[in-house]
């Protein structure tokens, strides 16, 4: 007994060191031989076409008696051999997948997993009280709008923050290629950076847009002087400053406003800010020719429009401003409008 106990400590200790390779060759070692003993048994019904299916319910000690040894090699050759050694393979194998799955949860958890991910979200830095609210609202908007994934990514040391429902990358910097890369960075449509600190952000800044100079990529900033900067080395970036100092001095002014800016602002509460582009081929129109049919076919309110598309919109046009094809329009609405009828608006 203690014998068996040994050998079965050593073996287990040399199964969990064994690599795919060495596994699936022993798999096979294990069918081969069994068939071979037992067709030289002369067990001509388990070495058929059934062969296969037999193996794995015997080795597995499901054993559903359907099929089973008849000679009296055969039953020793089972006994001995196709059990034991089987239901050792059979549990390392199981035990093996069990922590390959654990250990790329783990890794999804800590950061550590490349990712395959395109046409994605990706949020750069962590900040405890504003970022956990952005990832919340950002998965609201995310439903409305084509249901894209949104991957976190941050260089200190934490653990996915909303594990299932958001991807996660932790990097050693926000320019590591190598870290960075594992965010899909390059394939994302949308980057937002929002670090801890405003040289962070420049940092990030730069590095995302020579990454990705497609991507609608905004910056938070607190210093304008930074944000003035990269906005010189990289013009299609959209750099928000910080506005609480605004919303203060306005809610001072004409109270209500700051209720007002976050439901504009929020997608989880009122009427919200969206945007849509007036899509290629449609006809030139005047504003008072969406104005109406927006309001009466769709409850929404035209806002502003950015006539070439360069994040600078004209908020409250004049109803006679003309809209061409390929410009975006601002608007309030319950929620996103996800399919106008151009058809019907341009008829008016």
């Amino acid at each position: 007994m203690l014998l068996f106990k040994y050998v079965r400590k050593v073996l287990n200790r040399h199964f969990k060191q064994m690599n795919w390779q060495a596994m699936m060759l022993l798999v096979l070692l294990y069918i081969a031989v069994s068939w071979g003993m037992l067709t030289a048994a002369g067990e001509q019904g388990l070495t058929g076409s059934d062969f296969l299916y037999w193996l794995l319910v015997t080795a597995s000690t499901v054993g559903y008696g359907d099929l089973s040894p008849t000679t009296a090699e055969g039953k020793l050759i089972v006994a001995f051999f196709v059990i034991p050694f089987g239901l050792s393979l059979f549990a390392l194998t199981a035990g093996k997948v069990a922590a390959f799955s654990a250990h790329q949860w783990r890794k999804g958890i800590m950061g550590l997993k490349q990712l395959t991910l395109s046409d994605h979200i990706v949020v750069i830095g962590w900040d405890e009280q504003r970022t956990p609210d952005m990832l919340r609202l950002l998965l609201l908007e995310a439903a409305q709008n084509q249901g894209r994934k949104i991957c976190l990514c941050v260089t200190g040391a934490m653990e996915n923050p909303l594990p299932g429902e958001i991807e996660f990358v932790r990097a050693k910097a926000f320019n590591d290629d190598h870290d960075m890369a594992r965010a899909c960075l390059s394939d994302a449509s949308t980057i937002i950076i929002d670090t801890a600190q405003d040289d962070f952000t420049l940092t990030a800044g730069l590095y995302a847009y020579g990454q990705n100079v497609g991507a609608h990529i905004i910056a938070f900033f607190r210093d304008d002087s930074l944000a003035r900067l990269l906005k010189e080395h990289c013009p299609t970036i959209e750099c928000t400053p910080s506005v609480s100092t605004e919303l203060m001095v306005k809610a001072a002014m004409d109270p209500g406003s700051s209720c007002l800016h976050r439901e504009l602002l929020s997608v989880a509460e009122g009427m919200t800010q969206f945007s849509i582009k007036y899509p290629a081929g449609m006809p030139e129109l005047s504003v008072r020719d969406f104005y109406i049919p927006l309001k009466e076919h769709y409850s929404a309110t035209l806002i502003a429009i950015d006539l070439d598309s360069d994040g600078r919109p004209e908020i409250n046009p004049s109803l006679d401003q003309r809209v061409k094809a390929g410009c975006t329009l601002y608007y309030i609405a319950d929620n996103r409008i996800k399919s106008f009828d151009w058809a019907t608006l341009s008829a008016h």
